[in-house]
């Protein structure tokens, strides 16, 4: 599955009715240069730590809300981006493959790559172009906290902290208890990446060769973005069975009947 695309390759498709880019940093940021005819959502104000069946109901309402408003439809190819090949932009490509949209990719190396090919940006604020998207969530690539609980209990999943080391083992807390799930795995989302871009194939195969390609496997990481660059990676690499736990460590460590793990040293 190809969901990266690539400076060039975006360049060539400028101008067309049926794509939509998407810069997902914040407006600040946006308001300073962006690629030309994106829109702008700061996805990292829409994150959610709430994996109840309730929880999930309202999620799946707001997310069309919001997916509505930037312009996406089915006949639209999505290109989400950020500064580099970042958790944002993977959290949108995400987004829309649990709505059942598979038209979309995220710009390998985000605006860092789209400049250093210096390609033209601008500064005007583009204007959202309202649809009425209707995408089926697709529950196979979301993991609530059930799901991982049952998991955990009957060891048929992996489990993948996208985290950094110091989240992992305990000594960064943030949230109520400090460690990571039981039995979970820690490759930090950042060693996706060398010099703003996703490394080479080879290289990330290296990186997750103990995964095996037929278990099913659950990302996790604070919050749904440093594991949706996790997940977005691993479905690259060809594995079918790949989830992510929506509510990450933001809900599991503020949930105190859920067990967890820690391994300072």
């Amino acid at each position: 599955m190809s969901l990266i695309i690539s400076a060039s390759e975006l360049r060539r498709m400028l101008g067309s009715k049926s794509l939509l880019i998407v810069d997902t940093r914040p407006f600040s940021d946006y308001a300073d240069s962006h690629i030309p005819g994106a829109v702008n959502i700061d996805l990292m104000q829409f994150h959610w730590i709430d994996t109840s069946k309730q929880g999930i109901e309202q999620f799946n309402k707001q997310a069309k809300i919001l997916l509505s408003n930037i312009g996406v439809s089915k006949n639209k190819f999505v290109v989400f981006y950020d500064d580099v090949s970042g958790s944002s932009a993977a959290r949108g490509v995400w987004l829309l493959l649990y709505f059942s949209h598979e038209k979309v990719a995220m710009l390998d190396g985000g605006l860092n790559k789209w400049k250093a090919e210096e390609y033209k940006t601008e500064t005007k604020t583009n204007p959202f172009v309202h649809s009425s998207f209707n995408g089926k969530p697709d529950p196979k690539i979301m993991a609530d906290f059930a799901r991982i609980k049952s998991a955990i209990k009957k060891k048929k999943a992996i489990v993948l902290d996208a985290r950094s080391k110091s989240e992992y083992d305990g000594s960064a807390i943030r949230a109520a208890r400090a460690g990571h799930i039981p039995s979970a795995v820690n490759i930090d989302w950042n060693d996706n990446l060398e010099q703003d871009t996703f490394k080479s194939a080879d290289r990330l195969e290296k990186m997750y060769r103990d995964i095996p390609k037929d278990a099913e496997v659950i990302t996790y990481c604070q919050g749904g973005y440093r594991a949706a660059n996790s997940f977005v990676v691993l479905k690259m690499l060809g594995y079918k069975n790949v989830r992510m736990y929506l509510g990450s460590w933001g809900e599991w460590g503020n949930r105190p009947e859920l067990p967890v793990e820690l391994s300072r040293k």
